[in-house]
């Protein structure tokens, strides 16, 4: 007979918390699976509308805050699945991640969306990593 696995939900003090029924993130096992990021600051206000490379510098920020919280680090990451609402963007994107994290290339799918759940929202991240 198989045991379930632990599972345990991860809320960061550092990151406003979810505007939804969700956690930042839930450990399973080994594994870190944090939900969809925006840019949003610790007030929980998306100050910088439009713009992708402020945007991307908090989720990223927020990442590493909930990352921590769950035992885990940016080096543990093995996939990021980034929502971009213009694809000729992602060069930005790319350079963020590269300057902040410039040792760990997880696996990474990068998709065009139409919109998010956010006005003025043009990135999302979401995220998995092992502990």
């Amino acid at each position: 007979m198989t045991h379930p696995t632990k599972r345990t939900e991860v809320l960061s003090i550092d990151v406003p918390s979810p505007r939804g029924h969700f956690s930042h993130a839930v450990i399973a096992g080994d594994f870190v699976h944090v939900s969809g990021l925006l840019g949003f600051d610790a007030s929980g206000q998306l100050p910088e509308p439009g713009d992708i490379e402020a945007q991307t510098a908090r989720i990223l920020d927020s990442l590493e805050s909930i990352l921590h919280a769950a035992g885990s680090s940016p080096a543990s990451l093995v996939k990021l699945t980034v929502y971009v609402t213009d694809i000729s963007e992602r060069s930005a994107v790319n350079r963020l991640r590269a300057t902040r994290w410039p040792d760990t290339k997880p696996a990474s799918t990068l998709v065009e969306v139409s919109d998010l759940a956010a006005e003025g929202a043009v990135i999302e991240i979401d995220a998995v990593a092992v502990r």
